[in-house]
């Protein structure tokens, strides 16, 4: 029998007033897991892979109207009573979200967090829910089962989290696990190492595994068959390695040219030379030490040094803790240094600004594009005004028919529309909302643009976008960017120069071409080793 077999499934929403049309989540969906299989569902963000995901478990929206079957281990979950829905949610079936920081109370320890479903859905006693929850972190290899029960999460990495999720999601001993995007957020050698752990669930337990991600590659190296979502419904199914090697939907041939990846072919350009340009951003030596209670100082960044000339690019590469963002910090202005120089555009910087008037000037030479563009958009004002006072701010001369004509400009540059310019930042998307951060920051014509980790929770075809973005305003502006991520394939399609770090240091620097195709430190090749890479299919 079928683990998990999806038949004819549709979901609408009914319509939200009177005369008003419904609209239609998933069309016709059919899917099968089998006992020791993993398959991936695969598509852009709103096609509907997490909505079919999470039918899996039950939790379907309000007023949701369903039809077709989901059977789980024999059981229609479409139609199970209540009692029915907590029995396999405890027994047969669990999930792993995509930010374990959600999933987990920040207030409780881990100890609670895993030990609570065993008391209470088990009815274990405290002392037995204990032994088993040390037994659950063994089993994801962290490294202080005891301590860490004792800890909450704020003192955990992501990756650590991540592993914390997963042993609460087996503590069941789950005959599927679904996994919905696990690994986004998280650099290359933590990711081959959440990997790792599922994968090693998966086979010491033959369990099934339905995963849901945007990387098309991803899928293919971690799965055995994938299918492919495009607005609520399946467009293609195959092996995985047949998807992405010989796809035939044209959606998917898409979503596989917009993959950035490694390979590099021999014709490549490498280096361009630097014509005698003076560097934009020149960074001399500079250092951070953090102060940690319990754990002595920590050195953030080590004897960094950069140059990057006017008009090109240059990657910052590493895993999480190695110091990329404490140096892009310290470079805008920040974080303050203990030693080191920044001069960016000729002007050395010297703490932090003081007065308005320096702030301003600071302002128009460097501006940053941060990770989640939600965070840095004011939720209460509009796409258009948001870019209109930074206009206004840095240009007070500028009437308001001017202001909204170039706010219209911008927003047409970064590829929105007009009707953009009034919507609130709950209303885009989140490749939409990185571009109206990326238009506010070129509202100011800054010298220098900083992006940190700036399309690391974007889908592939709107993470290509903003990439040929980012290549477009350079050729027509001459703008120099420094571009911060841990996915090594989006820093080859963008920067000319790279430089590694890991622990606060640089311990690599060079073309980006030759980083890839020639590494010399061990570290680089660690972590060109942890790119997931798919065969091709044999039987293709």
């Amino acid at each position: 029998m079928t683990l998990l077999e999806i038949s004819g499934l549709t979901l609408d929403l009914p319509p939200a007033a009177k005369g008003a049309t419904g609209r239609r989540l998933l069309d016709g969906i059919d899917l099968a897991v089998a006992h020791g299989e993993t398959v991936g569902l695969v598509g852009e963000s709103g096609s509907g892979k997490s909505l079919t995901s999470r039918t899996v478990l039950g939790l379907l929206p309000e007023r949701a109207e369903t039809t077709g079957s989901v059977r789980l281990d024999g059981t229609d979950v479409l139609t199970a009573s209540r009692p029915e829905l907590r029995r396999l949610r405890l027994t047969t079936a669990a999930m792993v979200f995509q930010d374990p920081r959600a999933g987990i109370n920040p207030m409780r320890t881990i100890g609670d967090h895993l030990t609570e479903a065993l008391r209470l859905g088990e009815g274990r006693p405290a002392a037995e829910a204990r032994a088993r929850a040390v037994e659950l972190l063994e089993a994801v290899h962290l490294p202080h089962p005891e301590q860490h029960l004792r800890q909450y999460p704020h003192e955990f990495s992501g990756g650590m989290l991540q592993r914390v999720m997963i042993a609460g999601a087996l503590a069941g001993s789950p005959k599927l696990l679904v996994c919905d995007e696990p690994t986004t957020a998280l650099d290359v050698t933590t990711q081959a190492q959440i990997l790792d752990v599922l994968a090693e669930q998966r086979d010491r337990r033959a369990m099934g595994m339905l995963f849901i991600t945007h990387d098309l590659t991803l899928a293919a190296a971690f799965c055995d068959r994938v299918y492919v979502m495009r607005e609520g419904k399946v467009v293609e199914q195959g092996t995985a390695s047949r998807v992405l090697h010989q796809p035939v939907n044209p959606y998917t041939q898409r979503l596989v040219a917009a993959t950035p990846t490694i390979e590099v072919t021999g014709d490549e350009p490498r280096e361009r030379a630097a014509d005698g340009r003076a560097p934009v951003l020149d960074v001399h030596d500079l250092a951070k030490t953090y102060q940690v209670r319990g754990r002595g100082p920590v050195r953030a960044v080590t004897g960094a040094s950069i140059a990057i000339p006017a008009g090109e690019a240059l990657g910052v590469v590493g895993e999480s803790g190695s110091g990329k963002s404490t140096l892009a910090r310290m470079i805008v202005g920040l974080e303050q240094s203990d030693s080191g120089t920044v001069e960016i555009d000729g002007v050395a910087q010297a703490g932090r600004p003081r007065t308005r008037a320096d702030r301003l000037q600071h302002a128009r030479r460097v501006q940053m594009v941060f990770q989640d563009p939600y965070l840095s958009l004011d939720p209460r004002m509009t796409a258009g005004r948001a870019v209109e006072d930074a206009l206004r701010l840095h240009h007070p001369g500028l009437g308001t028919a001017g202001a909204r004509a170039q706010v219209l400009e911008l927003l047409g540059q970064v590829g929105l529309v007009e009707a953009h310019a009034q919507a609130l930042p709950r209303t885009l998307s989140g490749g939409q909302r990185q571009r109206v951060a990326i238009a506010r920051a070129l509202a100011i014509e800054p010298a220098l643009l900083v992006m940190d980790e700036a399309t690391s929770a974007l889908d592939v075809s709107v993470q290509a976008q903003v990439l040929d973005l980012v290549a477009d305003l350079r050729r027509e502006r001459g703008l120099t960017v420094l571009f911060i991520s841990h996915n090594l394939g989006v820093v080859r399609t963008v920067c000319e120069r790279t430089v590694v770090m890991r622990s606060g240091e640089i311990v690599e620097a060079g073309a980006t071409v030759d980083l890839l195709s020639d590494p010399h430190h061990e570290y680089t090749r660690l972590l060109l080793d942890s790119v997931p890479r798919a065969e091709p299919d044999p039987v293709a």
